[in-house]
Parts: structure tokens; C-alpha cells; sequence
């Protein structure tokens, strides 16, 4: 089986999460559900799971073979300041505040890829899953930077 018919396979499940995460937006450095939830998610799949780096953020470790490659994956999860105005049935339930950005739908791609690769196994070396807050104020970046995220977490490369 392909990756994208495995991952077709639990489509309806990723939709019900990004339908979530767009109906509860958090500003920057106020993703308290967010990140709760994404700890959750890469907890159930058997991730090593780090909360609190530089406020909010979330780190999943998965480790797979003897290989000594690191990989580091990056996604946003806060929201702007705008009132969401669609009508969907999973519109914004916080007044002023919407996923107008795309960051529900960035979350749910890596933590997708968190399920994949967890499933797969089929590489060798770490992977770090890194949910980053306040991308909209550019606070969070430097926050889990200071926090200690590349020390802690050493990659050889990174993708946002």
C-alpha cells in the first residue's frame, strides 16, 4: 500500500481534527487546547512527547532503527485576530479569533505524518515533531529557540 492510499485510509479521522482545531482557535502564546490536544494525539501514537518549550509549544521524538540522521518537522498552531464570518458548521467559537492563516490544517499534516511514520517504521534515525506557538507575532520561534529547542533537540535538517 501506497502513503497516500494509507493515509486516505484514516482521511476522515484528519478532517474531523482540523474541523476541531479550526472550530477552537487560540492567539499566539494562548494555544493551551492546541497544544494539550497535539500532545495527546503524538502521545496515543507512542511518541516521546516534550510540552512547555518557549510557552506552548510541543516537541514529539520518534526514534526508529540504529540510524544517527535527525530530522526536524515544523508546523504553526496559533490563529489571527479576525472574526470568522463562513457560516461553516465548524466555524471559530472564539469571537475575533479564526484559523484564517491555514495553521489548523499545518497541525494536522504533521501530526498526520506523526501516525505515518509511526506506523511505517521504515526509516532509520529520529524524527522531531515541532508544533510551534505565537508564529503570527513572531514570538514563538524565538521562544522555543531560547528554550533550548536545538540543543535539546539537535537536527540535521529542518523543514517547516
Amino acid at each position: 500500500m501506497g502513503i497516500i492510499k494509507e493515509i486516505e485510509g484514516y482521511l476522515p479521522t484528519l478532517t474531523e481534527w482540523r474541523k476541531d482545531l479550526h472550530t477552537h482557535p487560540e492567539r499566539s502564546r494562548h494555544e493551551f487546547r492546541t497544544s494539550a490536544l497535539v500532545a495527546e494525539k503524538l502521545a496515543s501514537f507512542g511518541v516521546e512527547t516534550h510540552t512547555g518549550i518557549g510557552g506552548t509549544g510541543v516537541v514529539g521524538v520518534l526514534k526508529s532503527g540504529t540510524g544517527t540522521k535527525t530530522v526536524m518537522l515544523r508546523a504553526d498552531m496559533d490563529a489571527v485576530a479576525m472574526v470568522e464570518s463562513t457560516g461553516l458548521p465548524y466555524a471559530s467559537r472564539n469571537p475575533g479569533t479564526m484559523h484564517a492563516c491555514g495553521h489548523d490544517g499545518h497541525c494536522v499534516m504533521l501530526l498526520a505524518a506523526a501516525r505515518h511514520l509511526c506506523s511505517a517504521s521504515n526509516f532509520s534515525g529520529t524524527v522531531y515533531f515541532v508544533f510551534q506557538p505565537a508564529e503570527e507575532n513572531d514570538a514563538g520561534c524565538r521562544a522555543m529557540l531560547e528554550a533550548g529547542l536545538l540543543e535539546r533537540f539537535p537536527a540535521d535538517f529542518v523543514h517547516g
